[in-house]
């Protein structure tokens, strides 16, 4: 069975070209995605500024992770809101995801348009018409999957009231959280009455336990994979009271669920053992693909040595536009163009292979940025990494593939499409 529509993903490279798409040139207005990426246009033929990903190390993050998967007996369902790519999604599950997880409605809706057929959402759904839209959306298609969060017995009690006479159940999976965290419920006997309610209430499925450790470890130090460790051990005991009181005798697959792109080594190493013929333990790390220079490169697991390395994928592309004063060039990328929130651009190195030891990029203005101690001239182009690819995906809708963003000359080999 596919898990994506992948004729639905093909037709995005019939798609014209125009103005709304500011990573392509003016000349190639018109054209197809396909008819533009015929000859693999080079590089230097796109304008500034310009955010790329790499081939290569796309590849590479998608072989590391799905093995690394495999080896310690979990599954990946990667969260599709980190590109919110179709064309990237189809990568995941080509490598062996098992489901795409998704956060809000209008990802929903994304995820349907292109056919996924599972979709785990890590929120609660509480809008009377999209729980409706999706009930109708499982009734239609009997192989489509789909499972949302609950961590209150009033969102169970809404739910339900919401999918009264609806054509389908809709999968829940009990929230777990930590005081101090994001949401979820803070304790074990709240969560458990949480999964009685969702068990005895119309429309509704219990679908396993859930939860994010991400806001209790800001960091890999001991402090933090100490509290990620007592939380995850938490989440199993959970699930095992669940399974032990009877309220999955109903599910035909039960899922165990929790790690974003940080600590997913220590959700394995915690959560792995509760897997057999009927419990699927997933983690959902998605930036991962792209990694980054940044705030990822310095918390991932495989920086920490739990397998290879990561490579960053993402590539922002600065023109020298002045410098004013000596020591400091103004360039063309800001905000609007790169993400800010957990770090600024990291200076690389001039088109062309001229590295930029020492430099920095101290700020970013809505579209200019701040480069210090760098050797560079007004028109030069500057190559920058990126932090936190979640928040730099939502500034293009397509984005140039390189085929080598380390090569002299690099090519065009796709242009990946985003639904923000």
């Amino acid at each position: 069975m596919e898990l994506i529509d992948r004729a639905r993903v093909a037709e995005l490279a019939g798609e014209r070209l125009d103005f709304r798409f500011k990573a392509v040139p003016a000349e190639a207005w018109g054209s197809t995605v396909a008819e533009f990426l015929a000859d693999r246009p080079a590089l230097d033929t796109l304008g500034t500024p310009l955010l790329t990903l790499d081939d290569a190390a796309l590849d590479h993050n998608l072989r590391t992770m799905a093995a690394w998967c495999a080896q310690a007996g979990v599954g990946l369902a990667p969260h599709g809101k980190t590109s919110m790519a179709p064309a990237l999604w189809q990568r995941h599950l080509d490598a062996g995801a098992v489901a795409v997880t998704l956060a809000n409605l209008p990802q929903l809706r994304v995820g349907r348009a292109f056919g996924v057929r599972r979709i785990h959402l890590a929120n609660t759904l509480l809008d009377p018409a999209g729980l409706r839209w999706i009930a109708a959306e499982l009734a239609a298609d009997p192989e489509f999957r789909f499972a949302c969060w609950a961590d209150s017995t009033r969102t169970v009690a809404l739910m339900s009231e919401a999918l009264r006479g609806a054509p389908a159940p809709v999968g829940v999976c009990v929230e777990l959280g930590a005081p101090g965290g994001r949401t979820g419920c803070r304790t074990l006997p709240e969560a458990v009455e949480v999964a009685r309610a969702v068990h005895a209430a119309p429309g509704l499925r219990l679908a396993g336990v859930s939860g994010y450790e991400g806001p209790l470890g800001p960091d890999a130090s001991p402090a933090s994979l100490a509290a990620v460790t007592a939380y995850l051990r938490r989440l199993a005991d959970l699930h095992r009271q669940l399974a032990g009181d009877g309220l999955f005798d109903a599910a035909d697959e039960v899922w165990v669920t929790a790690g974003g792109s940080a600590f997913f080594d220590t959700v394995a190493e915690e959560l792995a053992p509760l897997a057999d013929a009927r419990t699927r333990v997933v983690v959902r790390a998605g930036a991962y693909l792209a990694h980054d220079d940044g705030f990822y490169r310095g918390i991932s697991p495989f920086g920490r040595g739990a397998g290879q390395e990561l490579r960053p994928a993402l590539h922002g592309w600065s023109r020298v536009l002045s410098t004013p004063e000596p020591g400091l060039a103004l360039l063309d990328a800001g905000k609007r163009d790169l993400p800010t929130d957990l770090g600024l651009p990291t200076p690389q190195l001039v088109r062309g292979g001229k590295p930029l030891a020492g430099a920095e990029v101290t700020a970013l203005n809505d579209q200019h940025g701040f480069l210090r101690g760098a050797d560079v001239q007004v028109g030069d182009v500057v190559r920058l990494g990126v932090s936190h690819p979640c928040t730099a995906f939502d500034r293009w809708n397509l984005i140039p593939v390189l085929d080598d963003a380390d090569a002299e000359h690099p090519r065009v080999v796709d242009l990946v499409r985003t639904f923000f």
